[in-house]
């Protein structure tokens, strides 16, 4: 479905999915401490013109019926140069593990660069958001004839109807066109909504650093859809929370008591498994090997979580650098860009670290308990048990 028809659609008010409200607890308002300091929003939009927008499915209950329900899913979208811009960025790419998929990244790594938004959905929903963005393109008069955009995934089938194919071309649509600047929400929201992450429940998590380099700031901002990790690796700002809260707020069956129920469903992912797909942006001048080199970071900051990389997780790194406007010959033969030396490159790379770290804690603090498939249900890190945990050991920084 392209713009023009779903336009249209959303003109007679058929459609009922929403961006959803930035309201809700973060990290920081329970006192954990963080290195760094944060942008306004202390999220991906603290970089000029970057927009989020989501799509957030959740609908039915009881016993999973291909094709029905319950749906428990959605579409982010994340656009370098927001909605109006047909201008593409300097990207990178890179991976840690890689069951998982994001595409487009063989024409972004050949050319160093991408055309219109970075989306995520679930596993079985990425060629269904592909197409919708490769008409939007089109719809739009994205420069070029042929488009490969980039769409990533997570696996949502633990809560959702998966196999039941419950996005639509209109949300990836919906999603591109309610991005919006500013504070962006967090937890049980677009392509975030069926997540879990280190055995609790996951979703969506954004944050921000700002970098004083030579009299100039410099912002990075990183957002993850997070459905990766081991209880007992949990970490929070270097506390054992995962060893702490060991056979606590497990997954349970509520509701419906079925063979999938009770195998099934708590079978089809093994310990550890799941993925996380992190976007990286930034406002410094940096051109596609040092964006590759940017998206690496990501790795690090899942590692002050405990992540030690499972060998079924998907974990995928895009970066991008809204620096340059003049990534595409204009005319000319020549073009000329600014980039930073690789030397003075370290501060960058420790505020993609420290963003990643608390963007991925923001989605465990954000992320509310949730009821699924087969009466399947993931619960939330309790927060009052995580400031404990954090003053126990010397960690709660006061509020």
């Amino acid at each position: 479905m392209h713009y023009r028809r779903f336009a249209a659609i959303i003109a007679a008010g058929m459609i009922l999915a929403s961006a959803a409200s930035a309201e809700g607890a973060r990290a920081r308002d329970l006192g954990v401490p963080f290195a760094g300091k944060p942008g306004a929003n202390n999220a991906i939009t603290d970089v000029a013109g970057v927009e989020v927008g989501y799509v957030s499915l959740i609908s039915g209950d009881g016993k999973l019926e291909r094709g029905k329900g319950p749906v428990r899913t959605g579409v982010t979208a994340v656009l370098p140069r927001g909605k109006d811009s047909r201008t593409p960025v300097y990207a990178g790419w890179e991976t840690s593990n890689a069951a998982g998929e994001m595409t487009g990244t063989v024409w972004l790594e050949e050319r160093g660069y991408f055309d219109g938004p970075v989306m995520i959905t679930n596993t079985h929903s990425v060629g269904v958001v592909r197409d919708a963005v490769v008409g939007w393109l089109a719809d739009v008069k994205w420069p070029g004839a042929w488009f490969t955009p980039v769409v990533a995934e997570t696996y949502d089938g633990m809560l959702n109807d998966i196999n039941g194919f419950h996005v639509k071309p209109e949300h990836a649509l919906r999603a591109i066109q309610t991005a919006a600047t500013g504070p962006v929400a967090e937890g049980n929201v677009g392509g975030g909504v069926g997540m879990q992450c280190f055995g609790f429940k996951g979703g969506t998590g954004t944050a921000s650093r700002v970098v004083e380099m030579d009299g100039k700031a410099y912002t990075v901002g990183v957002l993850v859809q997070c459905n990766f990790g081991m209880r007992a690796w949990l970490r929070v700002a270097g506390a054992p929370v995962g060893e702490e809260l060991a056979g606590k707020y497990l997954p349970e069956t509520r509701g419906v008591q079925t063979a999938a129920a009770n195998t099934d469903v708590a079978q089809r992912v093994a310990p550890g498994d799941g993925s996380i797909i992190v976007v990286m942006a930034t406002d410094a001048p940096m051109l596609p090997h040092q964006l590759k080199r940017l998206a690496k970071r990501a790795a690090a900051g899942m590692g002050r979580m405990g992540d030690a990389g499972s060998n079924g997780s998907g974990d995928i790194f895009v970066a991008f650098s809204t620096a340059n406007a003049n990534v595409q010959s204009v005319g000319g033969n020549v073009i000329s860009v600014e980039t930073m030396p690789n030397d003075k490159l370290t501060p960058i790379f420790e505020a993609a670290t420290q963003a990643t770290e608390e963007a991925i804690t923001n989605v465990l603090v954000a992320a509310e308990t949730l009821t699924g498939v087969d009466g399947y249900t993931i619960q939330r890190l309790p927060h009052a048990e995580l400031r404990a945990i954090l003053k126990k050991y010397g960690r709660l920084a006061a509020k």
